[in-house]
């Protein structure tokens, strides 16, 4: 452009307002991750009697996904899916126990309200704890930039563009004879807020809590959303409808270490093939 004006940028503006800046939103991220990973709390541990009910499940599905070629001999294969499917019968693994002679299974407990189950409302108050470690930083941050270095120019991109990147690349600078590739203190400060994520991601990990291309995206409600119970599993009927899997399992069974001495031999050429 020859009508643009020609700036000189003293290098004290590198070493005291541009590299302070850039520091300083590392140290926030890392700092945000860190604070994310202290304020999470700890897993909710399941009973020994809800682990139970779920391995017995678990157990009784790769039983009868493996039975058309099954490492399992016929003796111990016929044995265990007998006695899973007895217990199944019985309720044997139920978390509750097993229901009383003559009673039917009790049903499934309805979904909790999640404004009065207390795990719900600490999912609630975890997600909000969540929120504000990523908000809270990025406001300090944006009043330090605005209150310091309003106005500044920090750096010149070395590669032309065309005006429809002035607005975003001269926040808080109001100067329509400027070349676009100078870039304000404020724009300089989004562009490290969404260039600095592969950093991140390299220092803290994939899943890392500074990444501000996911806080972007996400609704301050989708942590609640997700805090919200899931309907509980009816796990007599499920370990039922198992019962009858695995009675049609059985008819697919086939060991898989049948004959396993003749294949050796046949491979390696001692006996002939059939």
């Amino acid at each position: 452009m020859a009508g643009s004006v020609s700036l000189f940028l003293d290098p004290q503006i590198r070493d005291w307002v541009l590299f302070p800046i850039t520091l300083v939103m590392i140290l926030v991220g890392v700092l945000r991750h860190n604070v994310a990973l202290l304020l999470q709390s700890a897993p909710k541990k399941l009973s020994r009697a809800a682990t139970r009910e779920q391995r017995a499940l678990l157990r009784a599905q790769i039983l009868r996904e493996s039975a058309t070629s099954s490492p399992v001999p016929p003796a111990f294969y016929t044995s265990l899916s007998a006695h899973l499917a007895r217990a199944f019968e019985t309720g044997a693994y139920l978390k509750d126990g097993p229901p009383a002679d003559g009673a039917s299974a009790a049903p499934a407990a309805a979904a909790p309200n999640p404004l009065t189950d207390p795990g719900a409302m600490d999912g609630m108050m975890a997600g909000m704890k969540t929120q504000a470690v990523m908000m809270v930083p990025q406001m300090v941050l944006m009043g330090w930039i605005n209150f310091f270095f309003q106005g500044f120019v920090l750096i010149q991109l070395p590669f032309p563009l065309t005006l429809g990147f002035k607005a975003m690349l001269q926040r808080g600078i109001e100067t329509p004879d400027m070349d676009v590739r100078w870039v304000s203190s404020l724009s300089w400060y989004f562009l490290n807020f969404f260039g600095l994520n592969g950093l991140y991601r390299l220092i803290l990990g994939n899943d890392n809590a500074a990444d501000a291309s996911r806080d972007a995206a996400m609704s301050p409600y989708a942590n609640m959303a997700s805090a919200a119970p899931a309907q509980p599993q009816d796990y007599s009927k499920l370990f039922k409808s198992e019962r009858d899997n695995l009675a049609l399992a059985e008819g697919l069974y086939s060991w898989s270490g049948a004959d396993v001495e003749l294949r050796v031999l046949r491979k390696y050429g001692r006996i002939p093939s059939p």
